[in-house]
């Protein structure tokens, strides 16, 4: 299996959070995203984006950034564009109950902007746009939370 997900069962994932709860199945659901066929990676995907991305940001999800983008970098990785967009979703929300933990997840994708630069220019038509648009939003990235204090 390589190094994909590497150091994913040292994080404490059943002390985390996501929007409904323990945080314990994620490592399993980046697991599906990163070796799952089309239908079980797509799926694990939407789990994952309805628990750390498109309600509000989670402990879980500061925890789980630095794993989407392993997974977005990974040719074998079905869902690459998806993981993307999940990426880009992270970075955009701004309604969380925890400005701290808003702000963790904001830096966590906003530190990836090489990444994101380098996947502008990948092969896949797909994963090229979806990263020309996280890079753009990257870019124009400003939020309270982000803010110098």
């Amino acid at each position: 299996m390589g190094t994909i997900l590497k150091g994913m069962s040292r994080v404490r994932w059943h002390e985390l959070t996501h929007a409904y709860g323990s945080a314990a199945e994620v490592p399993g659901r980046l697991s599906r995203v990163a070796w799952g066929d089309d239908e079980t990676s797509a799926s694990a995907l939407s789990d994952l984006g309805l628990w750390l991305g498109e309600l509000a940001v989670f402990d879980a999800t500061v925890e789980a950034v630095p794993y989407l983008w392993d997974l977005a970098v990974t040719d074998s990785v079905t869902s690459r564009p998806g993981v993307i967009k999940l990426l880009q979703t992270i970075l955009e929300h701004t309604n969380t109950p925890k400005i701290e933990v808003q702000r963790a997840a904001h830096r966590a994708v906003l530190e990836g902007r090489s990444v994101a630069e380098v996947l502008a220019h990948d092969e896949d038509a797909a994963v090229q746009a979806a990263a020309c648009d996280l890079v753009a939003a990257i870019a124009s990235h400003v939020c309270e939370s982000c803010r110098p204090a």
